[in-house]
């Protein structure tokens, strides 16, 4: 029922916002003699401040129809190449001039916690010049018909199987946030089975591989309830006339709820410092402001039985370091990873997932050779720091390229030696 008094209550404000932006455009249009005055500025600032949070924010774009390569600028197209009706596979194609070796191919595996796949866009930008990216692009499950089926955990790790075994084996697969603990199963998974699709290796950023080390905030909320609360608090049935109309999901307007709430002393600043932004007409500041927010306030609804048993799983069970994840009613065992290469990377000052949380999968990965792994911590960011920013991309990103280089020629080589003596027997 809460969903649906949202639904009226956004409803019931459209006339209202509808008229804050047209007084907006009146207040701010150079013809209006007001709009050069102090009081003409600060009514059209307030006028933006309301109508900007009144709003739903749409799904963003991800807007990169350029690269650099070999210092020449190329085109790039984004492309699906995969579906199912809880996740499209994009690719960004470039189009590469003559003679450019091959690059890397990276398989971007987005979080499934919130947010859009966009929130990685500047991942993908920094990757791009020399890497062939693809990235999971997760569909609002308010959006999705009950007659297209549920999506679980176990529907997750089938998921990333089928797109690793599509891309082939040639793939080097990156898990950020969220996704790392069903990435790490996945090929857990895979490896067990025998899979000769497995990727050449698994980088896991800020995730939480084991939520009792370094406990959050996040963390500790979620051990201190147990599953039933979550299922009696935050569950709720799409409204209609929503395409998913009666499904059950955990809404995206209450983890924006959650996320602001973590920091909304510096939300609140925030919003002042934009109305002075546009008071003082300071436009870059300003379209700074609204760059970010029109990507943080966009959120996307999350099925139920997936983030129930996420939540059970990974942050009340601590199931994975334990030995005790589950898969189509099968153990999960990282024991049985040996040939995908592994790199961890955190961040120093990290909220979100502690420090030593992802690093715990190195532990995990007990029969992976040494020099088949790699952990970096990166000092002074947070979690956003880890895959996105100036030291995403001048310190963790070429670390991320280097490691894949290294470990797609081992795997060339070992492939090719392999092979040989295959011909020979």
């Amino acid at each position: 029922m809460f969903y649906q008094i949202y639904e009226l209550s956004h409803a019931a404000m459209s006339p209202w916002r509808a008229a804050a932006d047209a007084m907006r455009l009146a207040y701010s249009n150079p013809l209006n003699p007001i709009s050069k005055t102090p009081a003409g500025r600060a009514m059209a600032a307030g006028l933006e401040v309301f109508e900007r949070s009144t709003r739903r924010y749409a799904k963003p774009e991800f807007g990169i129809d350029e690269t650099i390569i070999d210092s020449q600028p190329v085109s790039v197209h984004e492309k699906v190449v995969w579906n199912k009706p809880f996740c499209d596979l994009i690719h960004f194609e470039r189009m590469l001039p003559p003679g450019h070796k091959a690059d890397p191919k990276i398989l971007i595996v987005a979080p499934m916690s919130g947010h859009y796949a966009t929130l990685l866009r500047g991942t993908v930008e920094t990757l791009l010049p020399n890497a062939d990216v693809y990235i999971t692009d997760w569909i609002d499950a308010r959006m999705v018909p009950l007659s297209d089926g549920s999506f679980d955990l176990d529907d997750y790790i089938d998921y990333v199987i089928d797109m690793i075994r599509t891309l082939g084996p040639e793939i080097h697969v990156m898990a950020v946030c969220q996704p790392s603990v069903p990435v790490l199963a996945a090929i857990a998974v895979m490896e067990k089975n025998g899979d000769t699709a497995v990727p050449r290796s698994m980088t896991l950023m800020g995730g939480p591989i084991d939520t009792r080390i370094n406990p959050t905030s996040v963390n500790a909320m979620a051990e201190t309830k147990p599953i039933e609360w979550f299922s009696d608090n935050v569950i709720m049935k799409v409204p209609w006339p929503q395409p998913g109309f009666l499904r059950d999901v955990y809404p995206g307007f209450l983890q924006l709820s959650g996320f602001m709430s973590m920091n909304l002393d510096k939300h609140m600043i925030a919003q002042k410092d934009f109305f002075q932004h546009l008071v003082v007409n300071d436009g870059d500041s300003a379209e700074k402001h609204r760059d970010f927010y029109d990507e943080y306030l966009a959120v996307m609804d999350l099925t139920a039985e997936f983030y129930l048993q996420t939540v059970e799983a990974v942050f009340i069970n601590h199931a994975l370091p334990k030995g005790e994840f589950m898969h189509r009613g099968e153990r999960v065992d990282p024991a049985a990873i040996q040939s995908v290469a592994l790199l961890t990377i955190e961040g120093e000052n990290d909220d979100i997932s502690g420090l030593g949380q992802t690093k715990a999968a190195q532990d995990l990965c007990v029969n992976l050779p040494e020099d088949m792994r790699e952990h970096y911590m990166q000092p002074a960011v947070g979690h956003y720091g880890v895959f996105n920013g100036s030291r995403f991309r001048t310190q963790i990103a070429p670390r991320i390229l280097k490691f894949m280089h290294r470990h797609g020629h081992r795997r060339k080589a070992a492939n090719s030696r392999q092979a040989s003596r295959k011909k020979a027997s």
